[in-house]
């Protein structure tokens, strides 16, 4: 679980980096050139999409790194990277992979109480 937990969480911080980078460009871009009426218009909570972009991905790298020798912490740490990103961006298209990747990932690094021992299947 805890080798499931680290891929998953890892991969979720790197498509949350995907989608960080959009979501900060686009604050950003509406900041210094305007809005467009009916195109392109600033979102409510500017500062908090851009404080999410940059630490909710790294909180799933962060996670992802630590859950093979933490478990519990990379859990935690992957939780709250989902948390972020589904509060920040919302469940869509582009952001169902990594909030779900997360979200398991968290749930999978808490779920490994001892460190993963090689079993037989048969």
């Amino acid at each position: 679980m805890r080798n499931a937990s680290m891929v998953l969480g890892i991969i979720a911080g790197l498509i949350g980096m995907i989608v960080g980078f959009f979501g900060y460009g686009y604050v950003a871009f509406i900041d210094h050139y305007g809005e467009i009426e009916g195109l392109a218009e600033q979102v409510d909570n500017a500062q908090f999409i851009q404080a999410a972009s940059i630490i909710a991905p790294l909180l799933a790298i962060t996670g992802g790194a630590m859950a093979h020798a933490r478990a519990l912490i990379g859990g935690i740490l992957l939780l709250l990277s989902a948390a972020g990103m589904y509060f920040a961006f919302g469940f869509g298209v582009f952001t169902m992979f990594p909030v779900a990747f997360a979200a398991v990932a968290g749930i999978l690094g808490l779920a490994a109480g001892k460190p993963d021992e090689p079993k037989a299947h048969f």
